[in-house]
């Protein structure tokens, strides 16, 4: 089954009197389940195709159809709504509150869903997301008493919290050392193999591109290759080229 699908999907900012063109006849589908990375150095398009995907921009063209909705032409709160139900988000940065402990990030996007929980309730479900991540006997510590891979699990906790069917991962390890790097890439893969979760990960680092099943490769706004990492991107050929 098809979770995402785009066609024909066009991107075009106006800069004063100038169009500048970004995404050129964008077309791929991503089946529920599968752990994929979207690569191309700066520039290629990739983070404008997060965004149309993430619904966070719209297309200028083209239809995106996600989980049978077709989005483009959604108002910005009804793309808002369908990002809280359908959409989790880990990015570099983290994103944390500082002054909030770990369980209180994690529930937070709990307020905004349309269960509507009782703060014991909320609590329960971010410990338990906490405790899947390996952060059972962190609950209550502030983002500066955490290492930057937990800093990183807590936000993957968090993304995960209203049990999105897509997980979105912006240059996930951008901030991290090569061993705590390779931990978090780890989880990713543990949460597409045990939970389902399908997995979408931007990057411009052929390391973090190999742990994916399927490299999709961008360039200059239109996709060049899309593939296993062994016939796309990979640790020895970076970005995917020969």
């Amino acid at each position: 089954m098809d979770l995402i699908t785009l066609r024909s999907i066009e991107k075009t900012y106006q800069m004063g009197d100038i169009a500048v063109p970004v995404l050129k006849g964008i077309s791929l589908a991503i089946r529920q389940g599968e752990l994929v990375a979207l690569t191309g150095s700066s520039g290629s398009g990739k983070s404008t195709l997060m965004n149309i995907l993430g619904c966070l921009d719209r297309p200028t063209a083209g239809e995106y159809w996600l989980d049978g909705q077709e989005t483009s032409l959604l108002s910005t709160d009804e793309r808002a709504l369908l990002r809280n139900r359908k959409l989790g988000f880990v990015f570099q940065s983290f994103n944390l509150l500082a002054r909030t402990s770990a369980i209180e990030n994690v529930a937070m996007p709990l307020s905004y869903a349309a269960e509507h929980l009782s703060e014991r309730e909320a609590r329960e479900r971010a410990a338990e997301m906490l405790i899947r991540v390996g952060l059972g006997d962190r609950l209550d510590h502030h983002p500066s008493q955490l290492s930057g891979g937990q800093q990183q699990r807590v936000a993957i906790a968090r993304a995960l919290i209203n049990h999105p069917p897509v997980l979105f991962a912006d240059e996930p390890t951008g901030n991290l050392d090569s061993k705590t790097s390779e931990e978090v890439l780890q989880m990713f893969e543990q949460l597409n193999t045990e939970d389902k979760i399908t997995i979408i990960m931007v990057t411009h680092d052929p390391k973090v591109a190999g742990h994916a099943k399927r490299v999709i490769r961008m360039d200059d706004g239109v996709i060049l290759d899309d593939a296993p990492p062994t016939a796309g991107a990979s640790p020895q050929t970076p970005g995917g080229a020969p």
